[in-house]
């Protein structure tokens, strides 16, 4: 499974992105999908998740003004990011949890994509 992000730039605060993340390879072998986010000088943290049936989880920092959804038709990862603060600039990563046995797994991870929210 090979992930691909796209959407990031730069945007004034109070602005909205919208992230994608697209999936190819061996797509029907994907559970749940996330989206992580690494700051300058900070460890990497989970924005967002969402399993295969569509239950999702939220960072309390990003609650109520991210959304986090899926089109497994189309093997499609999404983040809507609304209300963006500085504090929301980073580079955010997509992720994919692949089953490969009945007791195994491989998280894939996409290469980033900057996310940058001017003050």
């Amino acid at each position: 499974v090979q992930l691909v992000e796209s959407g990031g730039g730069l945007v004034q605060a109070g602005g909205s992105l919208r992230l994608s993340c697209v999936a190819s390879g061996s797509t029907y072998q994907i559970s749940d999908m996330g989206w992580f986010r690494q700051a300058p000088g900070k460890e990497r943290e989970l924005v967002a998740s969402i399993t295969s049936g569509g239950t999702t989880n939220y960072a309390d920092s990003v609650r109520g003004r991210f959304t986090i959804s899926r089109s497994n038709a189309d093997n499609t990862l999404y983040l809507q990011m609304v209300s963006l603060k500085p504090e929301d600039t980073a580079v955010y990563y997509c992720t994919a949890r692949v089953i490969i046995s009945i007791e195994g797994y491989l998280d894939v991870w996409g290469q980033g994509t900057l996310v940058t929210v001017s003050s």
